[in-house]
């Protein structure tokens, strides 16, 4: 039994690594995830997806650094749903591996090797 607790606590962990922690902001709850985004469509699919999001106040990207960040109201959702959302777009978020079906629907702009950047390093964890 003993060990299969300490099984589940390094499954935790690495499942939760490279992941940040929401932090509590005036209006709800921000998180920053780490996407595989690289263009302005790649931009323009997540924060308009995120903004139909139950809770989601606020979702912007930064191309820079392939961060999402979102502000949301923790009582509609959560940042693992938040995650999962950005999977379904066709995205990595943090540690979660993006639906290849909707990779494979994403314009070529948006995948992986387009506009001469690198291909992201294949997440810990599979995604949905």
């Amino acid at each position: 039994m003993k060990n299969i607790i300490v099984i589940i606590s390094i499954l935790q962990s690495l499942a939760s690594f490279g992941q940040k922690e929401p932090v509590e902001v005036k209006d709800g709850y921000k998180v920053e995830i780490q996407t595989s985004a690289i263009c302005e469509m790649c931009q323009y699919a997540l924060e308009k997806d995120l903004a139909f999001e139950k809770g989601v106040k606020e979702a912007t990207l930064n191309l820079d650094n392939k961060v999402m960040t979102i502000v949301y109201n923790s009582k509609k959702t959560d940042a693992q749903t938040l995650r999962e959302r950005i999977t379904m777009v066709g995205y990595h978020a943090d540690t979660l591996a993006r639906n290849p079906i909707s990779y494979d629907k994403l314009p070529m702009c948006c995948k992986d090797g387009a506009h001469g950047t690198p291909v992201p390093q294949v997440p810990l964890k599979g995604g949905n």
